[in-house]
């Protein structure tokens, strides 16, 4: 079946630059919170503080335009107009901390109360965010997280993303041979974190003592870039057994490149992917099986964290709880951590029952 929130997503898709939600309903305001007792990041947690109408919430992926960023972002719409909100998308086309960094001085000079962000680099984007938070912005990390955020509500943990990919490549290779990684940008927070999760998964587990990665290369989350580098990847190692693609960019185009290609059928291609992206390689056969979780619940929860953050229902401490509209209550773990779920995987007998 198709999933509810996507459904609701589809009615309130994300614009390239700005998407305003208002609401007519009555209600606690943004002033009638600033003159509470300090609660937030920097104060004491209140679970049953009001979340304020008119929150400033803004998104900024690591790029607009990107097929996966806008049904993360699309969820996170959905989530601030149930929130009685303000929405806005910010950012460039390139993946680059530079842009960033200009979309947050942006976001923070136009009163944002919430950002959300993915960041292109753990560090580079620091500042600007740490300026915001100054200016009153709650930060929330998501999808790739930043070395500063107030939060980060991650897809899902980083070992449960690492041991799926590593299951699916090992399951799909027959349990030995070499396969390589084709990532998004080399300073992806995400990407690097499940990258280092799979090499542990290996390492300490027997039954991938005949596994071998050989090479991890970037393709900058671009369907050209990533569609080259897997073709190099071939190039230079012609007896590759796989490709593991943790970035739904790169494992399309990965599998576009094997699917018209002599090693359709012969080099394994699996990753992190949308359904509605990869059905066309399931069906014929140039991919087996592929993981995600629900692109679209990810923004949601993040919209939903941010607004609890920024009402002081939450701090980021271990222990902390909040509710997320239909997803229902979340607990905060440690480090500001909080995790959607375990990834979905998708094959012949599923991917056609899910439409993101």
């Amino acid at each position: 079946m198709k999933h509810p929130l996507f459904r609701r997503a589809l009615f309130a898709a994300p614009a390239a630059a700005a998407v305003l939600f208002a609401s007519a309903c009555g209600g606690t305001t943004i002033d009638d919170a600033q003159d509470s007792e300090t609660t937030g990041p920097t104060g004491t947690a209140d679970p049953n503080a009001e979340i304020p109408e008119g929150l400033n919430i803004d998104f900024l992926p690591k790029q607009l335009n990107n097929p996966y960023s806008d049904i993360v972002n699309a969820g996170g719409a959905v989530a601030v107009e149930e929130l009685a909100g303000n929405f806005t998308e910010r950012g460039g086309t390139e993946p680059t901390a530079d842009s960033q960094v200009e979309y947050i001085n942006a976001a923070s000079q136009a009163g944002s109360d919430v950002i959300v962000i993915a960041a292109n680099d753990p560090d580079a984007v620091c500042p600007a965010l740490n300026e915001a938070r100054d200016n009153g912005s709650a930060i929330v990390g998501y999808d790739s997280n930043a070395n500063c955020t107030d939060i980060f509500v991650n897809q899902s943990s980083d070992e449960l993303i690492g041991t799926a990919l590593v299951e699916m490549i090992s399951e799909q290779i027959g349990g030995e041979g070499t396969f390589a990684v084709l990532s998004a940008t080399p300073n992806a927070t995400n990407q690097n974190a499940w990258i280092a999760a799979m090499e542990e998964v290996m390492a300490e587990n027997e039954e991938y003592a005949d596994l071998e990665m050989v090479d991890v290369v970037y393709g900058n989350d671009d369907d050209l870039d990533s569609f080259q580098k897997m073709q190099g990847l071939m190039q230079s190692y012609p007896d590759l057994d796989g490709v593991v693609s943790p970035t739904t960019v790169g494992v399309a185009a990965a599998a576009r490149y094997v699917s018209d290609s002599e090693y359709k059928g012969e080099v394994a291609v699996t990753g992190l992917g949308t359904p509605n992206q990869m059905s066309q390689y399931i069906h014929d056969g140039t991919v087996e099986e592929f993981a995600l979780w629900n692109p679209s619940d990810l923004g949601y929860l993040a919209g939903y964290a941010g607004a609890a953050l920024k009402a002081g229902q939450i701090t980021g401490a271990e222990g902390e709880t909040f509710q997320a509209g239909e997803l229902g209550e979340y607990t905060v773990g440690a480090d500001g951590e909080i995790v959607l779920g375990e990834p979905t995987r998708f094959n012949a007998d599923n991917v056609d029952d899910f439409d993101f």
